[in-house]
């Protein structure tokens, strides 16, 4: 069976989860696939855009990179990023033959739809140099969590998934954290709580901490606050740019900051129009970290999964946004339209539901989850 259909038979989610089943598939193909110098991302936000940061620099020095992220905005490819751009359909089934040779099929079977994604990401990325593994939700737990790590970066971490993470910040940082083992890197944090777990873990397991600064715009060792404004980055992720930099710093691995000049970070606050900005972004942190940088009267084409604190997204937002367009969602997460007009009206923000036209004179913002910026793409056709 061909790798998408195979993927599409998998439930994306699952009443009980065994943590044991991905790390006895790794085991059993572990032997048969050679594991590059590895790179595991955990955190909240910031994840994907460290990642490819880390993995476009690397590339661009010369390394042979791969880079596992989810999810994708439209297409699976998206996931698995090789030497520069998204795997190739042939290399992805090639991938998907062996992997499912070597694991057999009551094993591949059995894996979820993540563990076997993450599985086909060393398969096709075996002949690398250089390895970053995105984490999902957790860290711990988490399906990349199975193989020998060089270094661990942990971007921001903020109160999100506390049905599976924990309900407290030192909760959540905790289940994310103790996948470290032998470097740690550590994005400046919104929570100084994070800090202090961060340290207490790597002290128990014995890992060495290195705590990165915040960017400082009168002082910029890396000098990436001009890229960052030439290219109309928030703050967010010139931090982001930084912290990658000093990953690479600590892997010995050589870089041209220069090389972030013709990096594109779709989704990522990405200009799509010179008027229309689109962001994966879905909790507070990720509010946080785009509102200085969002136009005055805005307006915000938005939508939110059912776990998510929609209406502290919205109370961020507001002193920016003109107006809401509620824009429809197929997920199983969906948040319910009611909740969100109910959430809308306690904020005290105008809303009305999203008709696929974009005014020319108007700036906005496409912003609540994947979901919403795939939704989006697929039903506005912004050449026109």
């Amino acid at each position: 069976m061909q790798l998408l259909d195979f993927l599409q038979q998998k439930p994306l989610y699952y009443k009980e989860i065994d943590h044991e089943r991905v790390h006895h598939a790794y085991q059993k193909i572990k032997p048969q696939i050679r594991r590059p110098q590895t790179v595991h991302i955990v955190g909240t936000n910031g994840k994907g855009s460290t990642g490819r940061m880390i993995a476009h620099l690397a590339w661009k020095s010369g390394k042979r990179v791969g880079h596992f992220s989810s999810p994708h905005i439209l297409i699976f490819n998206e996931r698995i990023w090789l030497n520069g751009a998204d795997s190739t359909d042939t290399i992805l089934e090639e991938a998907h033959q062996r992997l499912f040779t070597l694991l057999g099929s009551e094993i591949g079977e059995a894996l979820s739809y993540f563990e076997y994604t993450t599985l086909l990401a060393f398969v096709v990325f075996e002949h690398c140099d250089l390895m970053v593994l995105e984490a999902g939700l957790g860290g711990e737990f988490d399906a990349t969590n199975v193989c020998e790590k060089e270094l661990s970066v942990i971007t921001p971490i903020g109160i999100d998934h506390q049905t599976f993470l924990g309900e407290t910040i030192e909760e959540i940082a905790a289940t994310k954290i103790r996948s470290i083992q032998k470097q740690v890197l550590l994005a400046p944090q919104p929570y100084d709580e994070v800090v202090e777990v961060a340290r207490e873990i790597a002290n128990n397991v014995g890992a060495d901490l290195c705590v990165c600064p915040r960017v400082n715009t009168r002082v910029d060792p890396y000098g990436v606050i001009k890229i960052a404004e030439a290219k109309g980055w928030p703050d967010y992720l010139a931090e982001n740019a930084t912290v990658a930099m000093q990953a690479l710093d600590m892997l010995q691995i050589d870089y041209d900051i220069n090389d972030l000049n013709d990096l594109e970070l779709f989704g990522r606050f990405y200009p799509l129009t010179p008027h229309i900005r689109i962001d994966v972004g879905h909790n507070p942190l990720a509010a946080k970290a785009i509102v200085d940088a969002m136009e005055s009267e805005t307006v915000l084409i938005y939508n939110s999964l059912d776990d998510k604190d929609y209406e502290a997204v919205l109370r961020i937002l507001k002193p920016k946004v003109k107006r809401v367009e509620i824009l429809s969602i197929e997920s199983q997460r969906a948040t319910i339209q009611e909740e969100i007009e109910n959430a809308l009206e306690k904020v005290g923000l105008p809303y009305s539901y999203f008709e696929n036209k974009i005014d020319q004179k108007e700036n906005y913002v496409v912003f609540g989850s994947f979901y919403v910026v795939e939704a989006f793409l697929k039903r506005v056709d912004v050449s026109k």
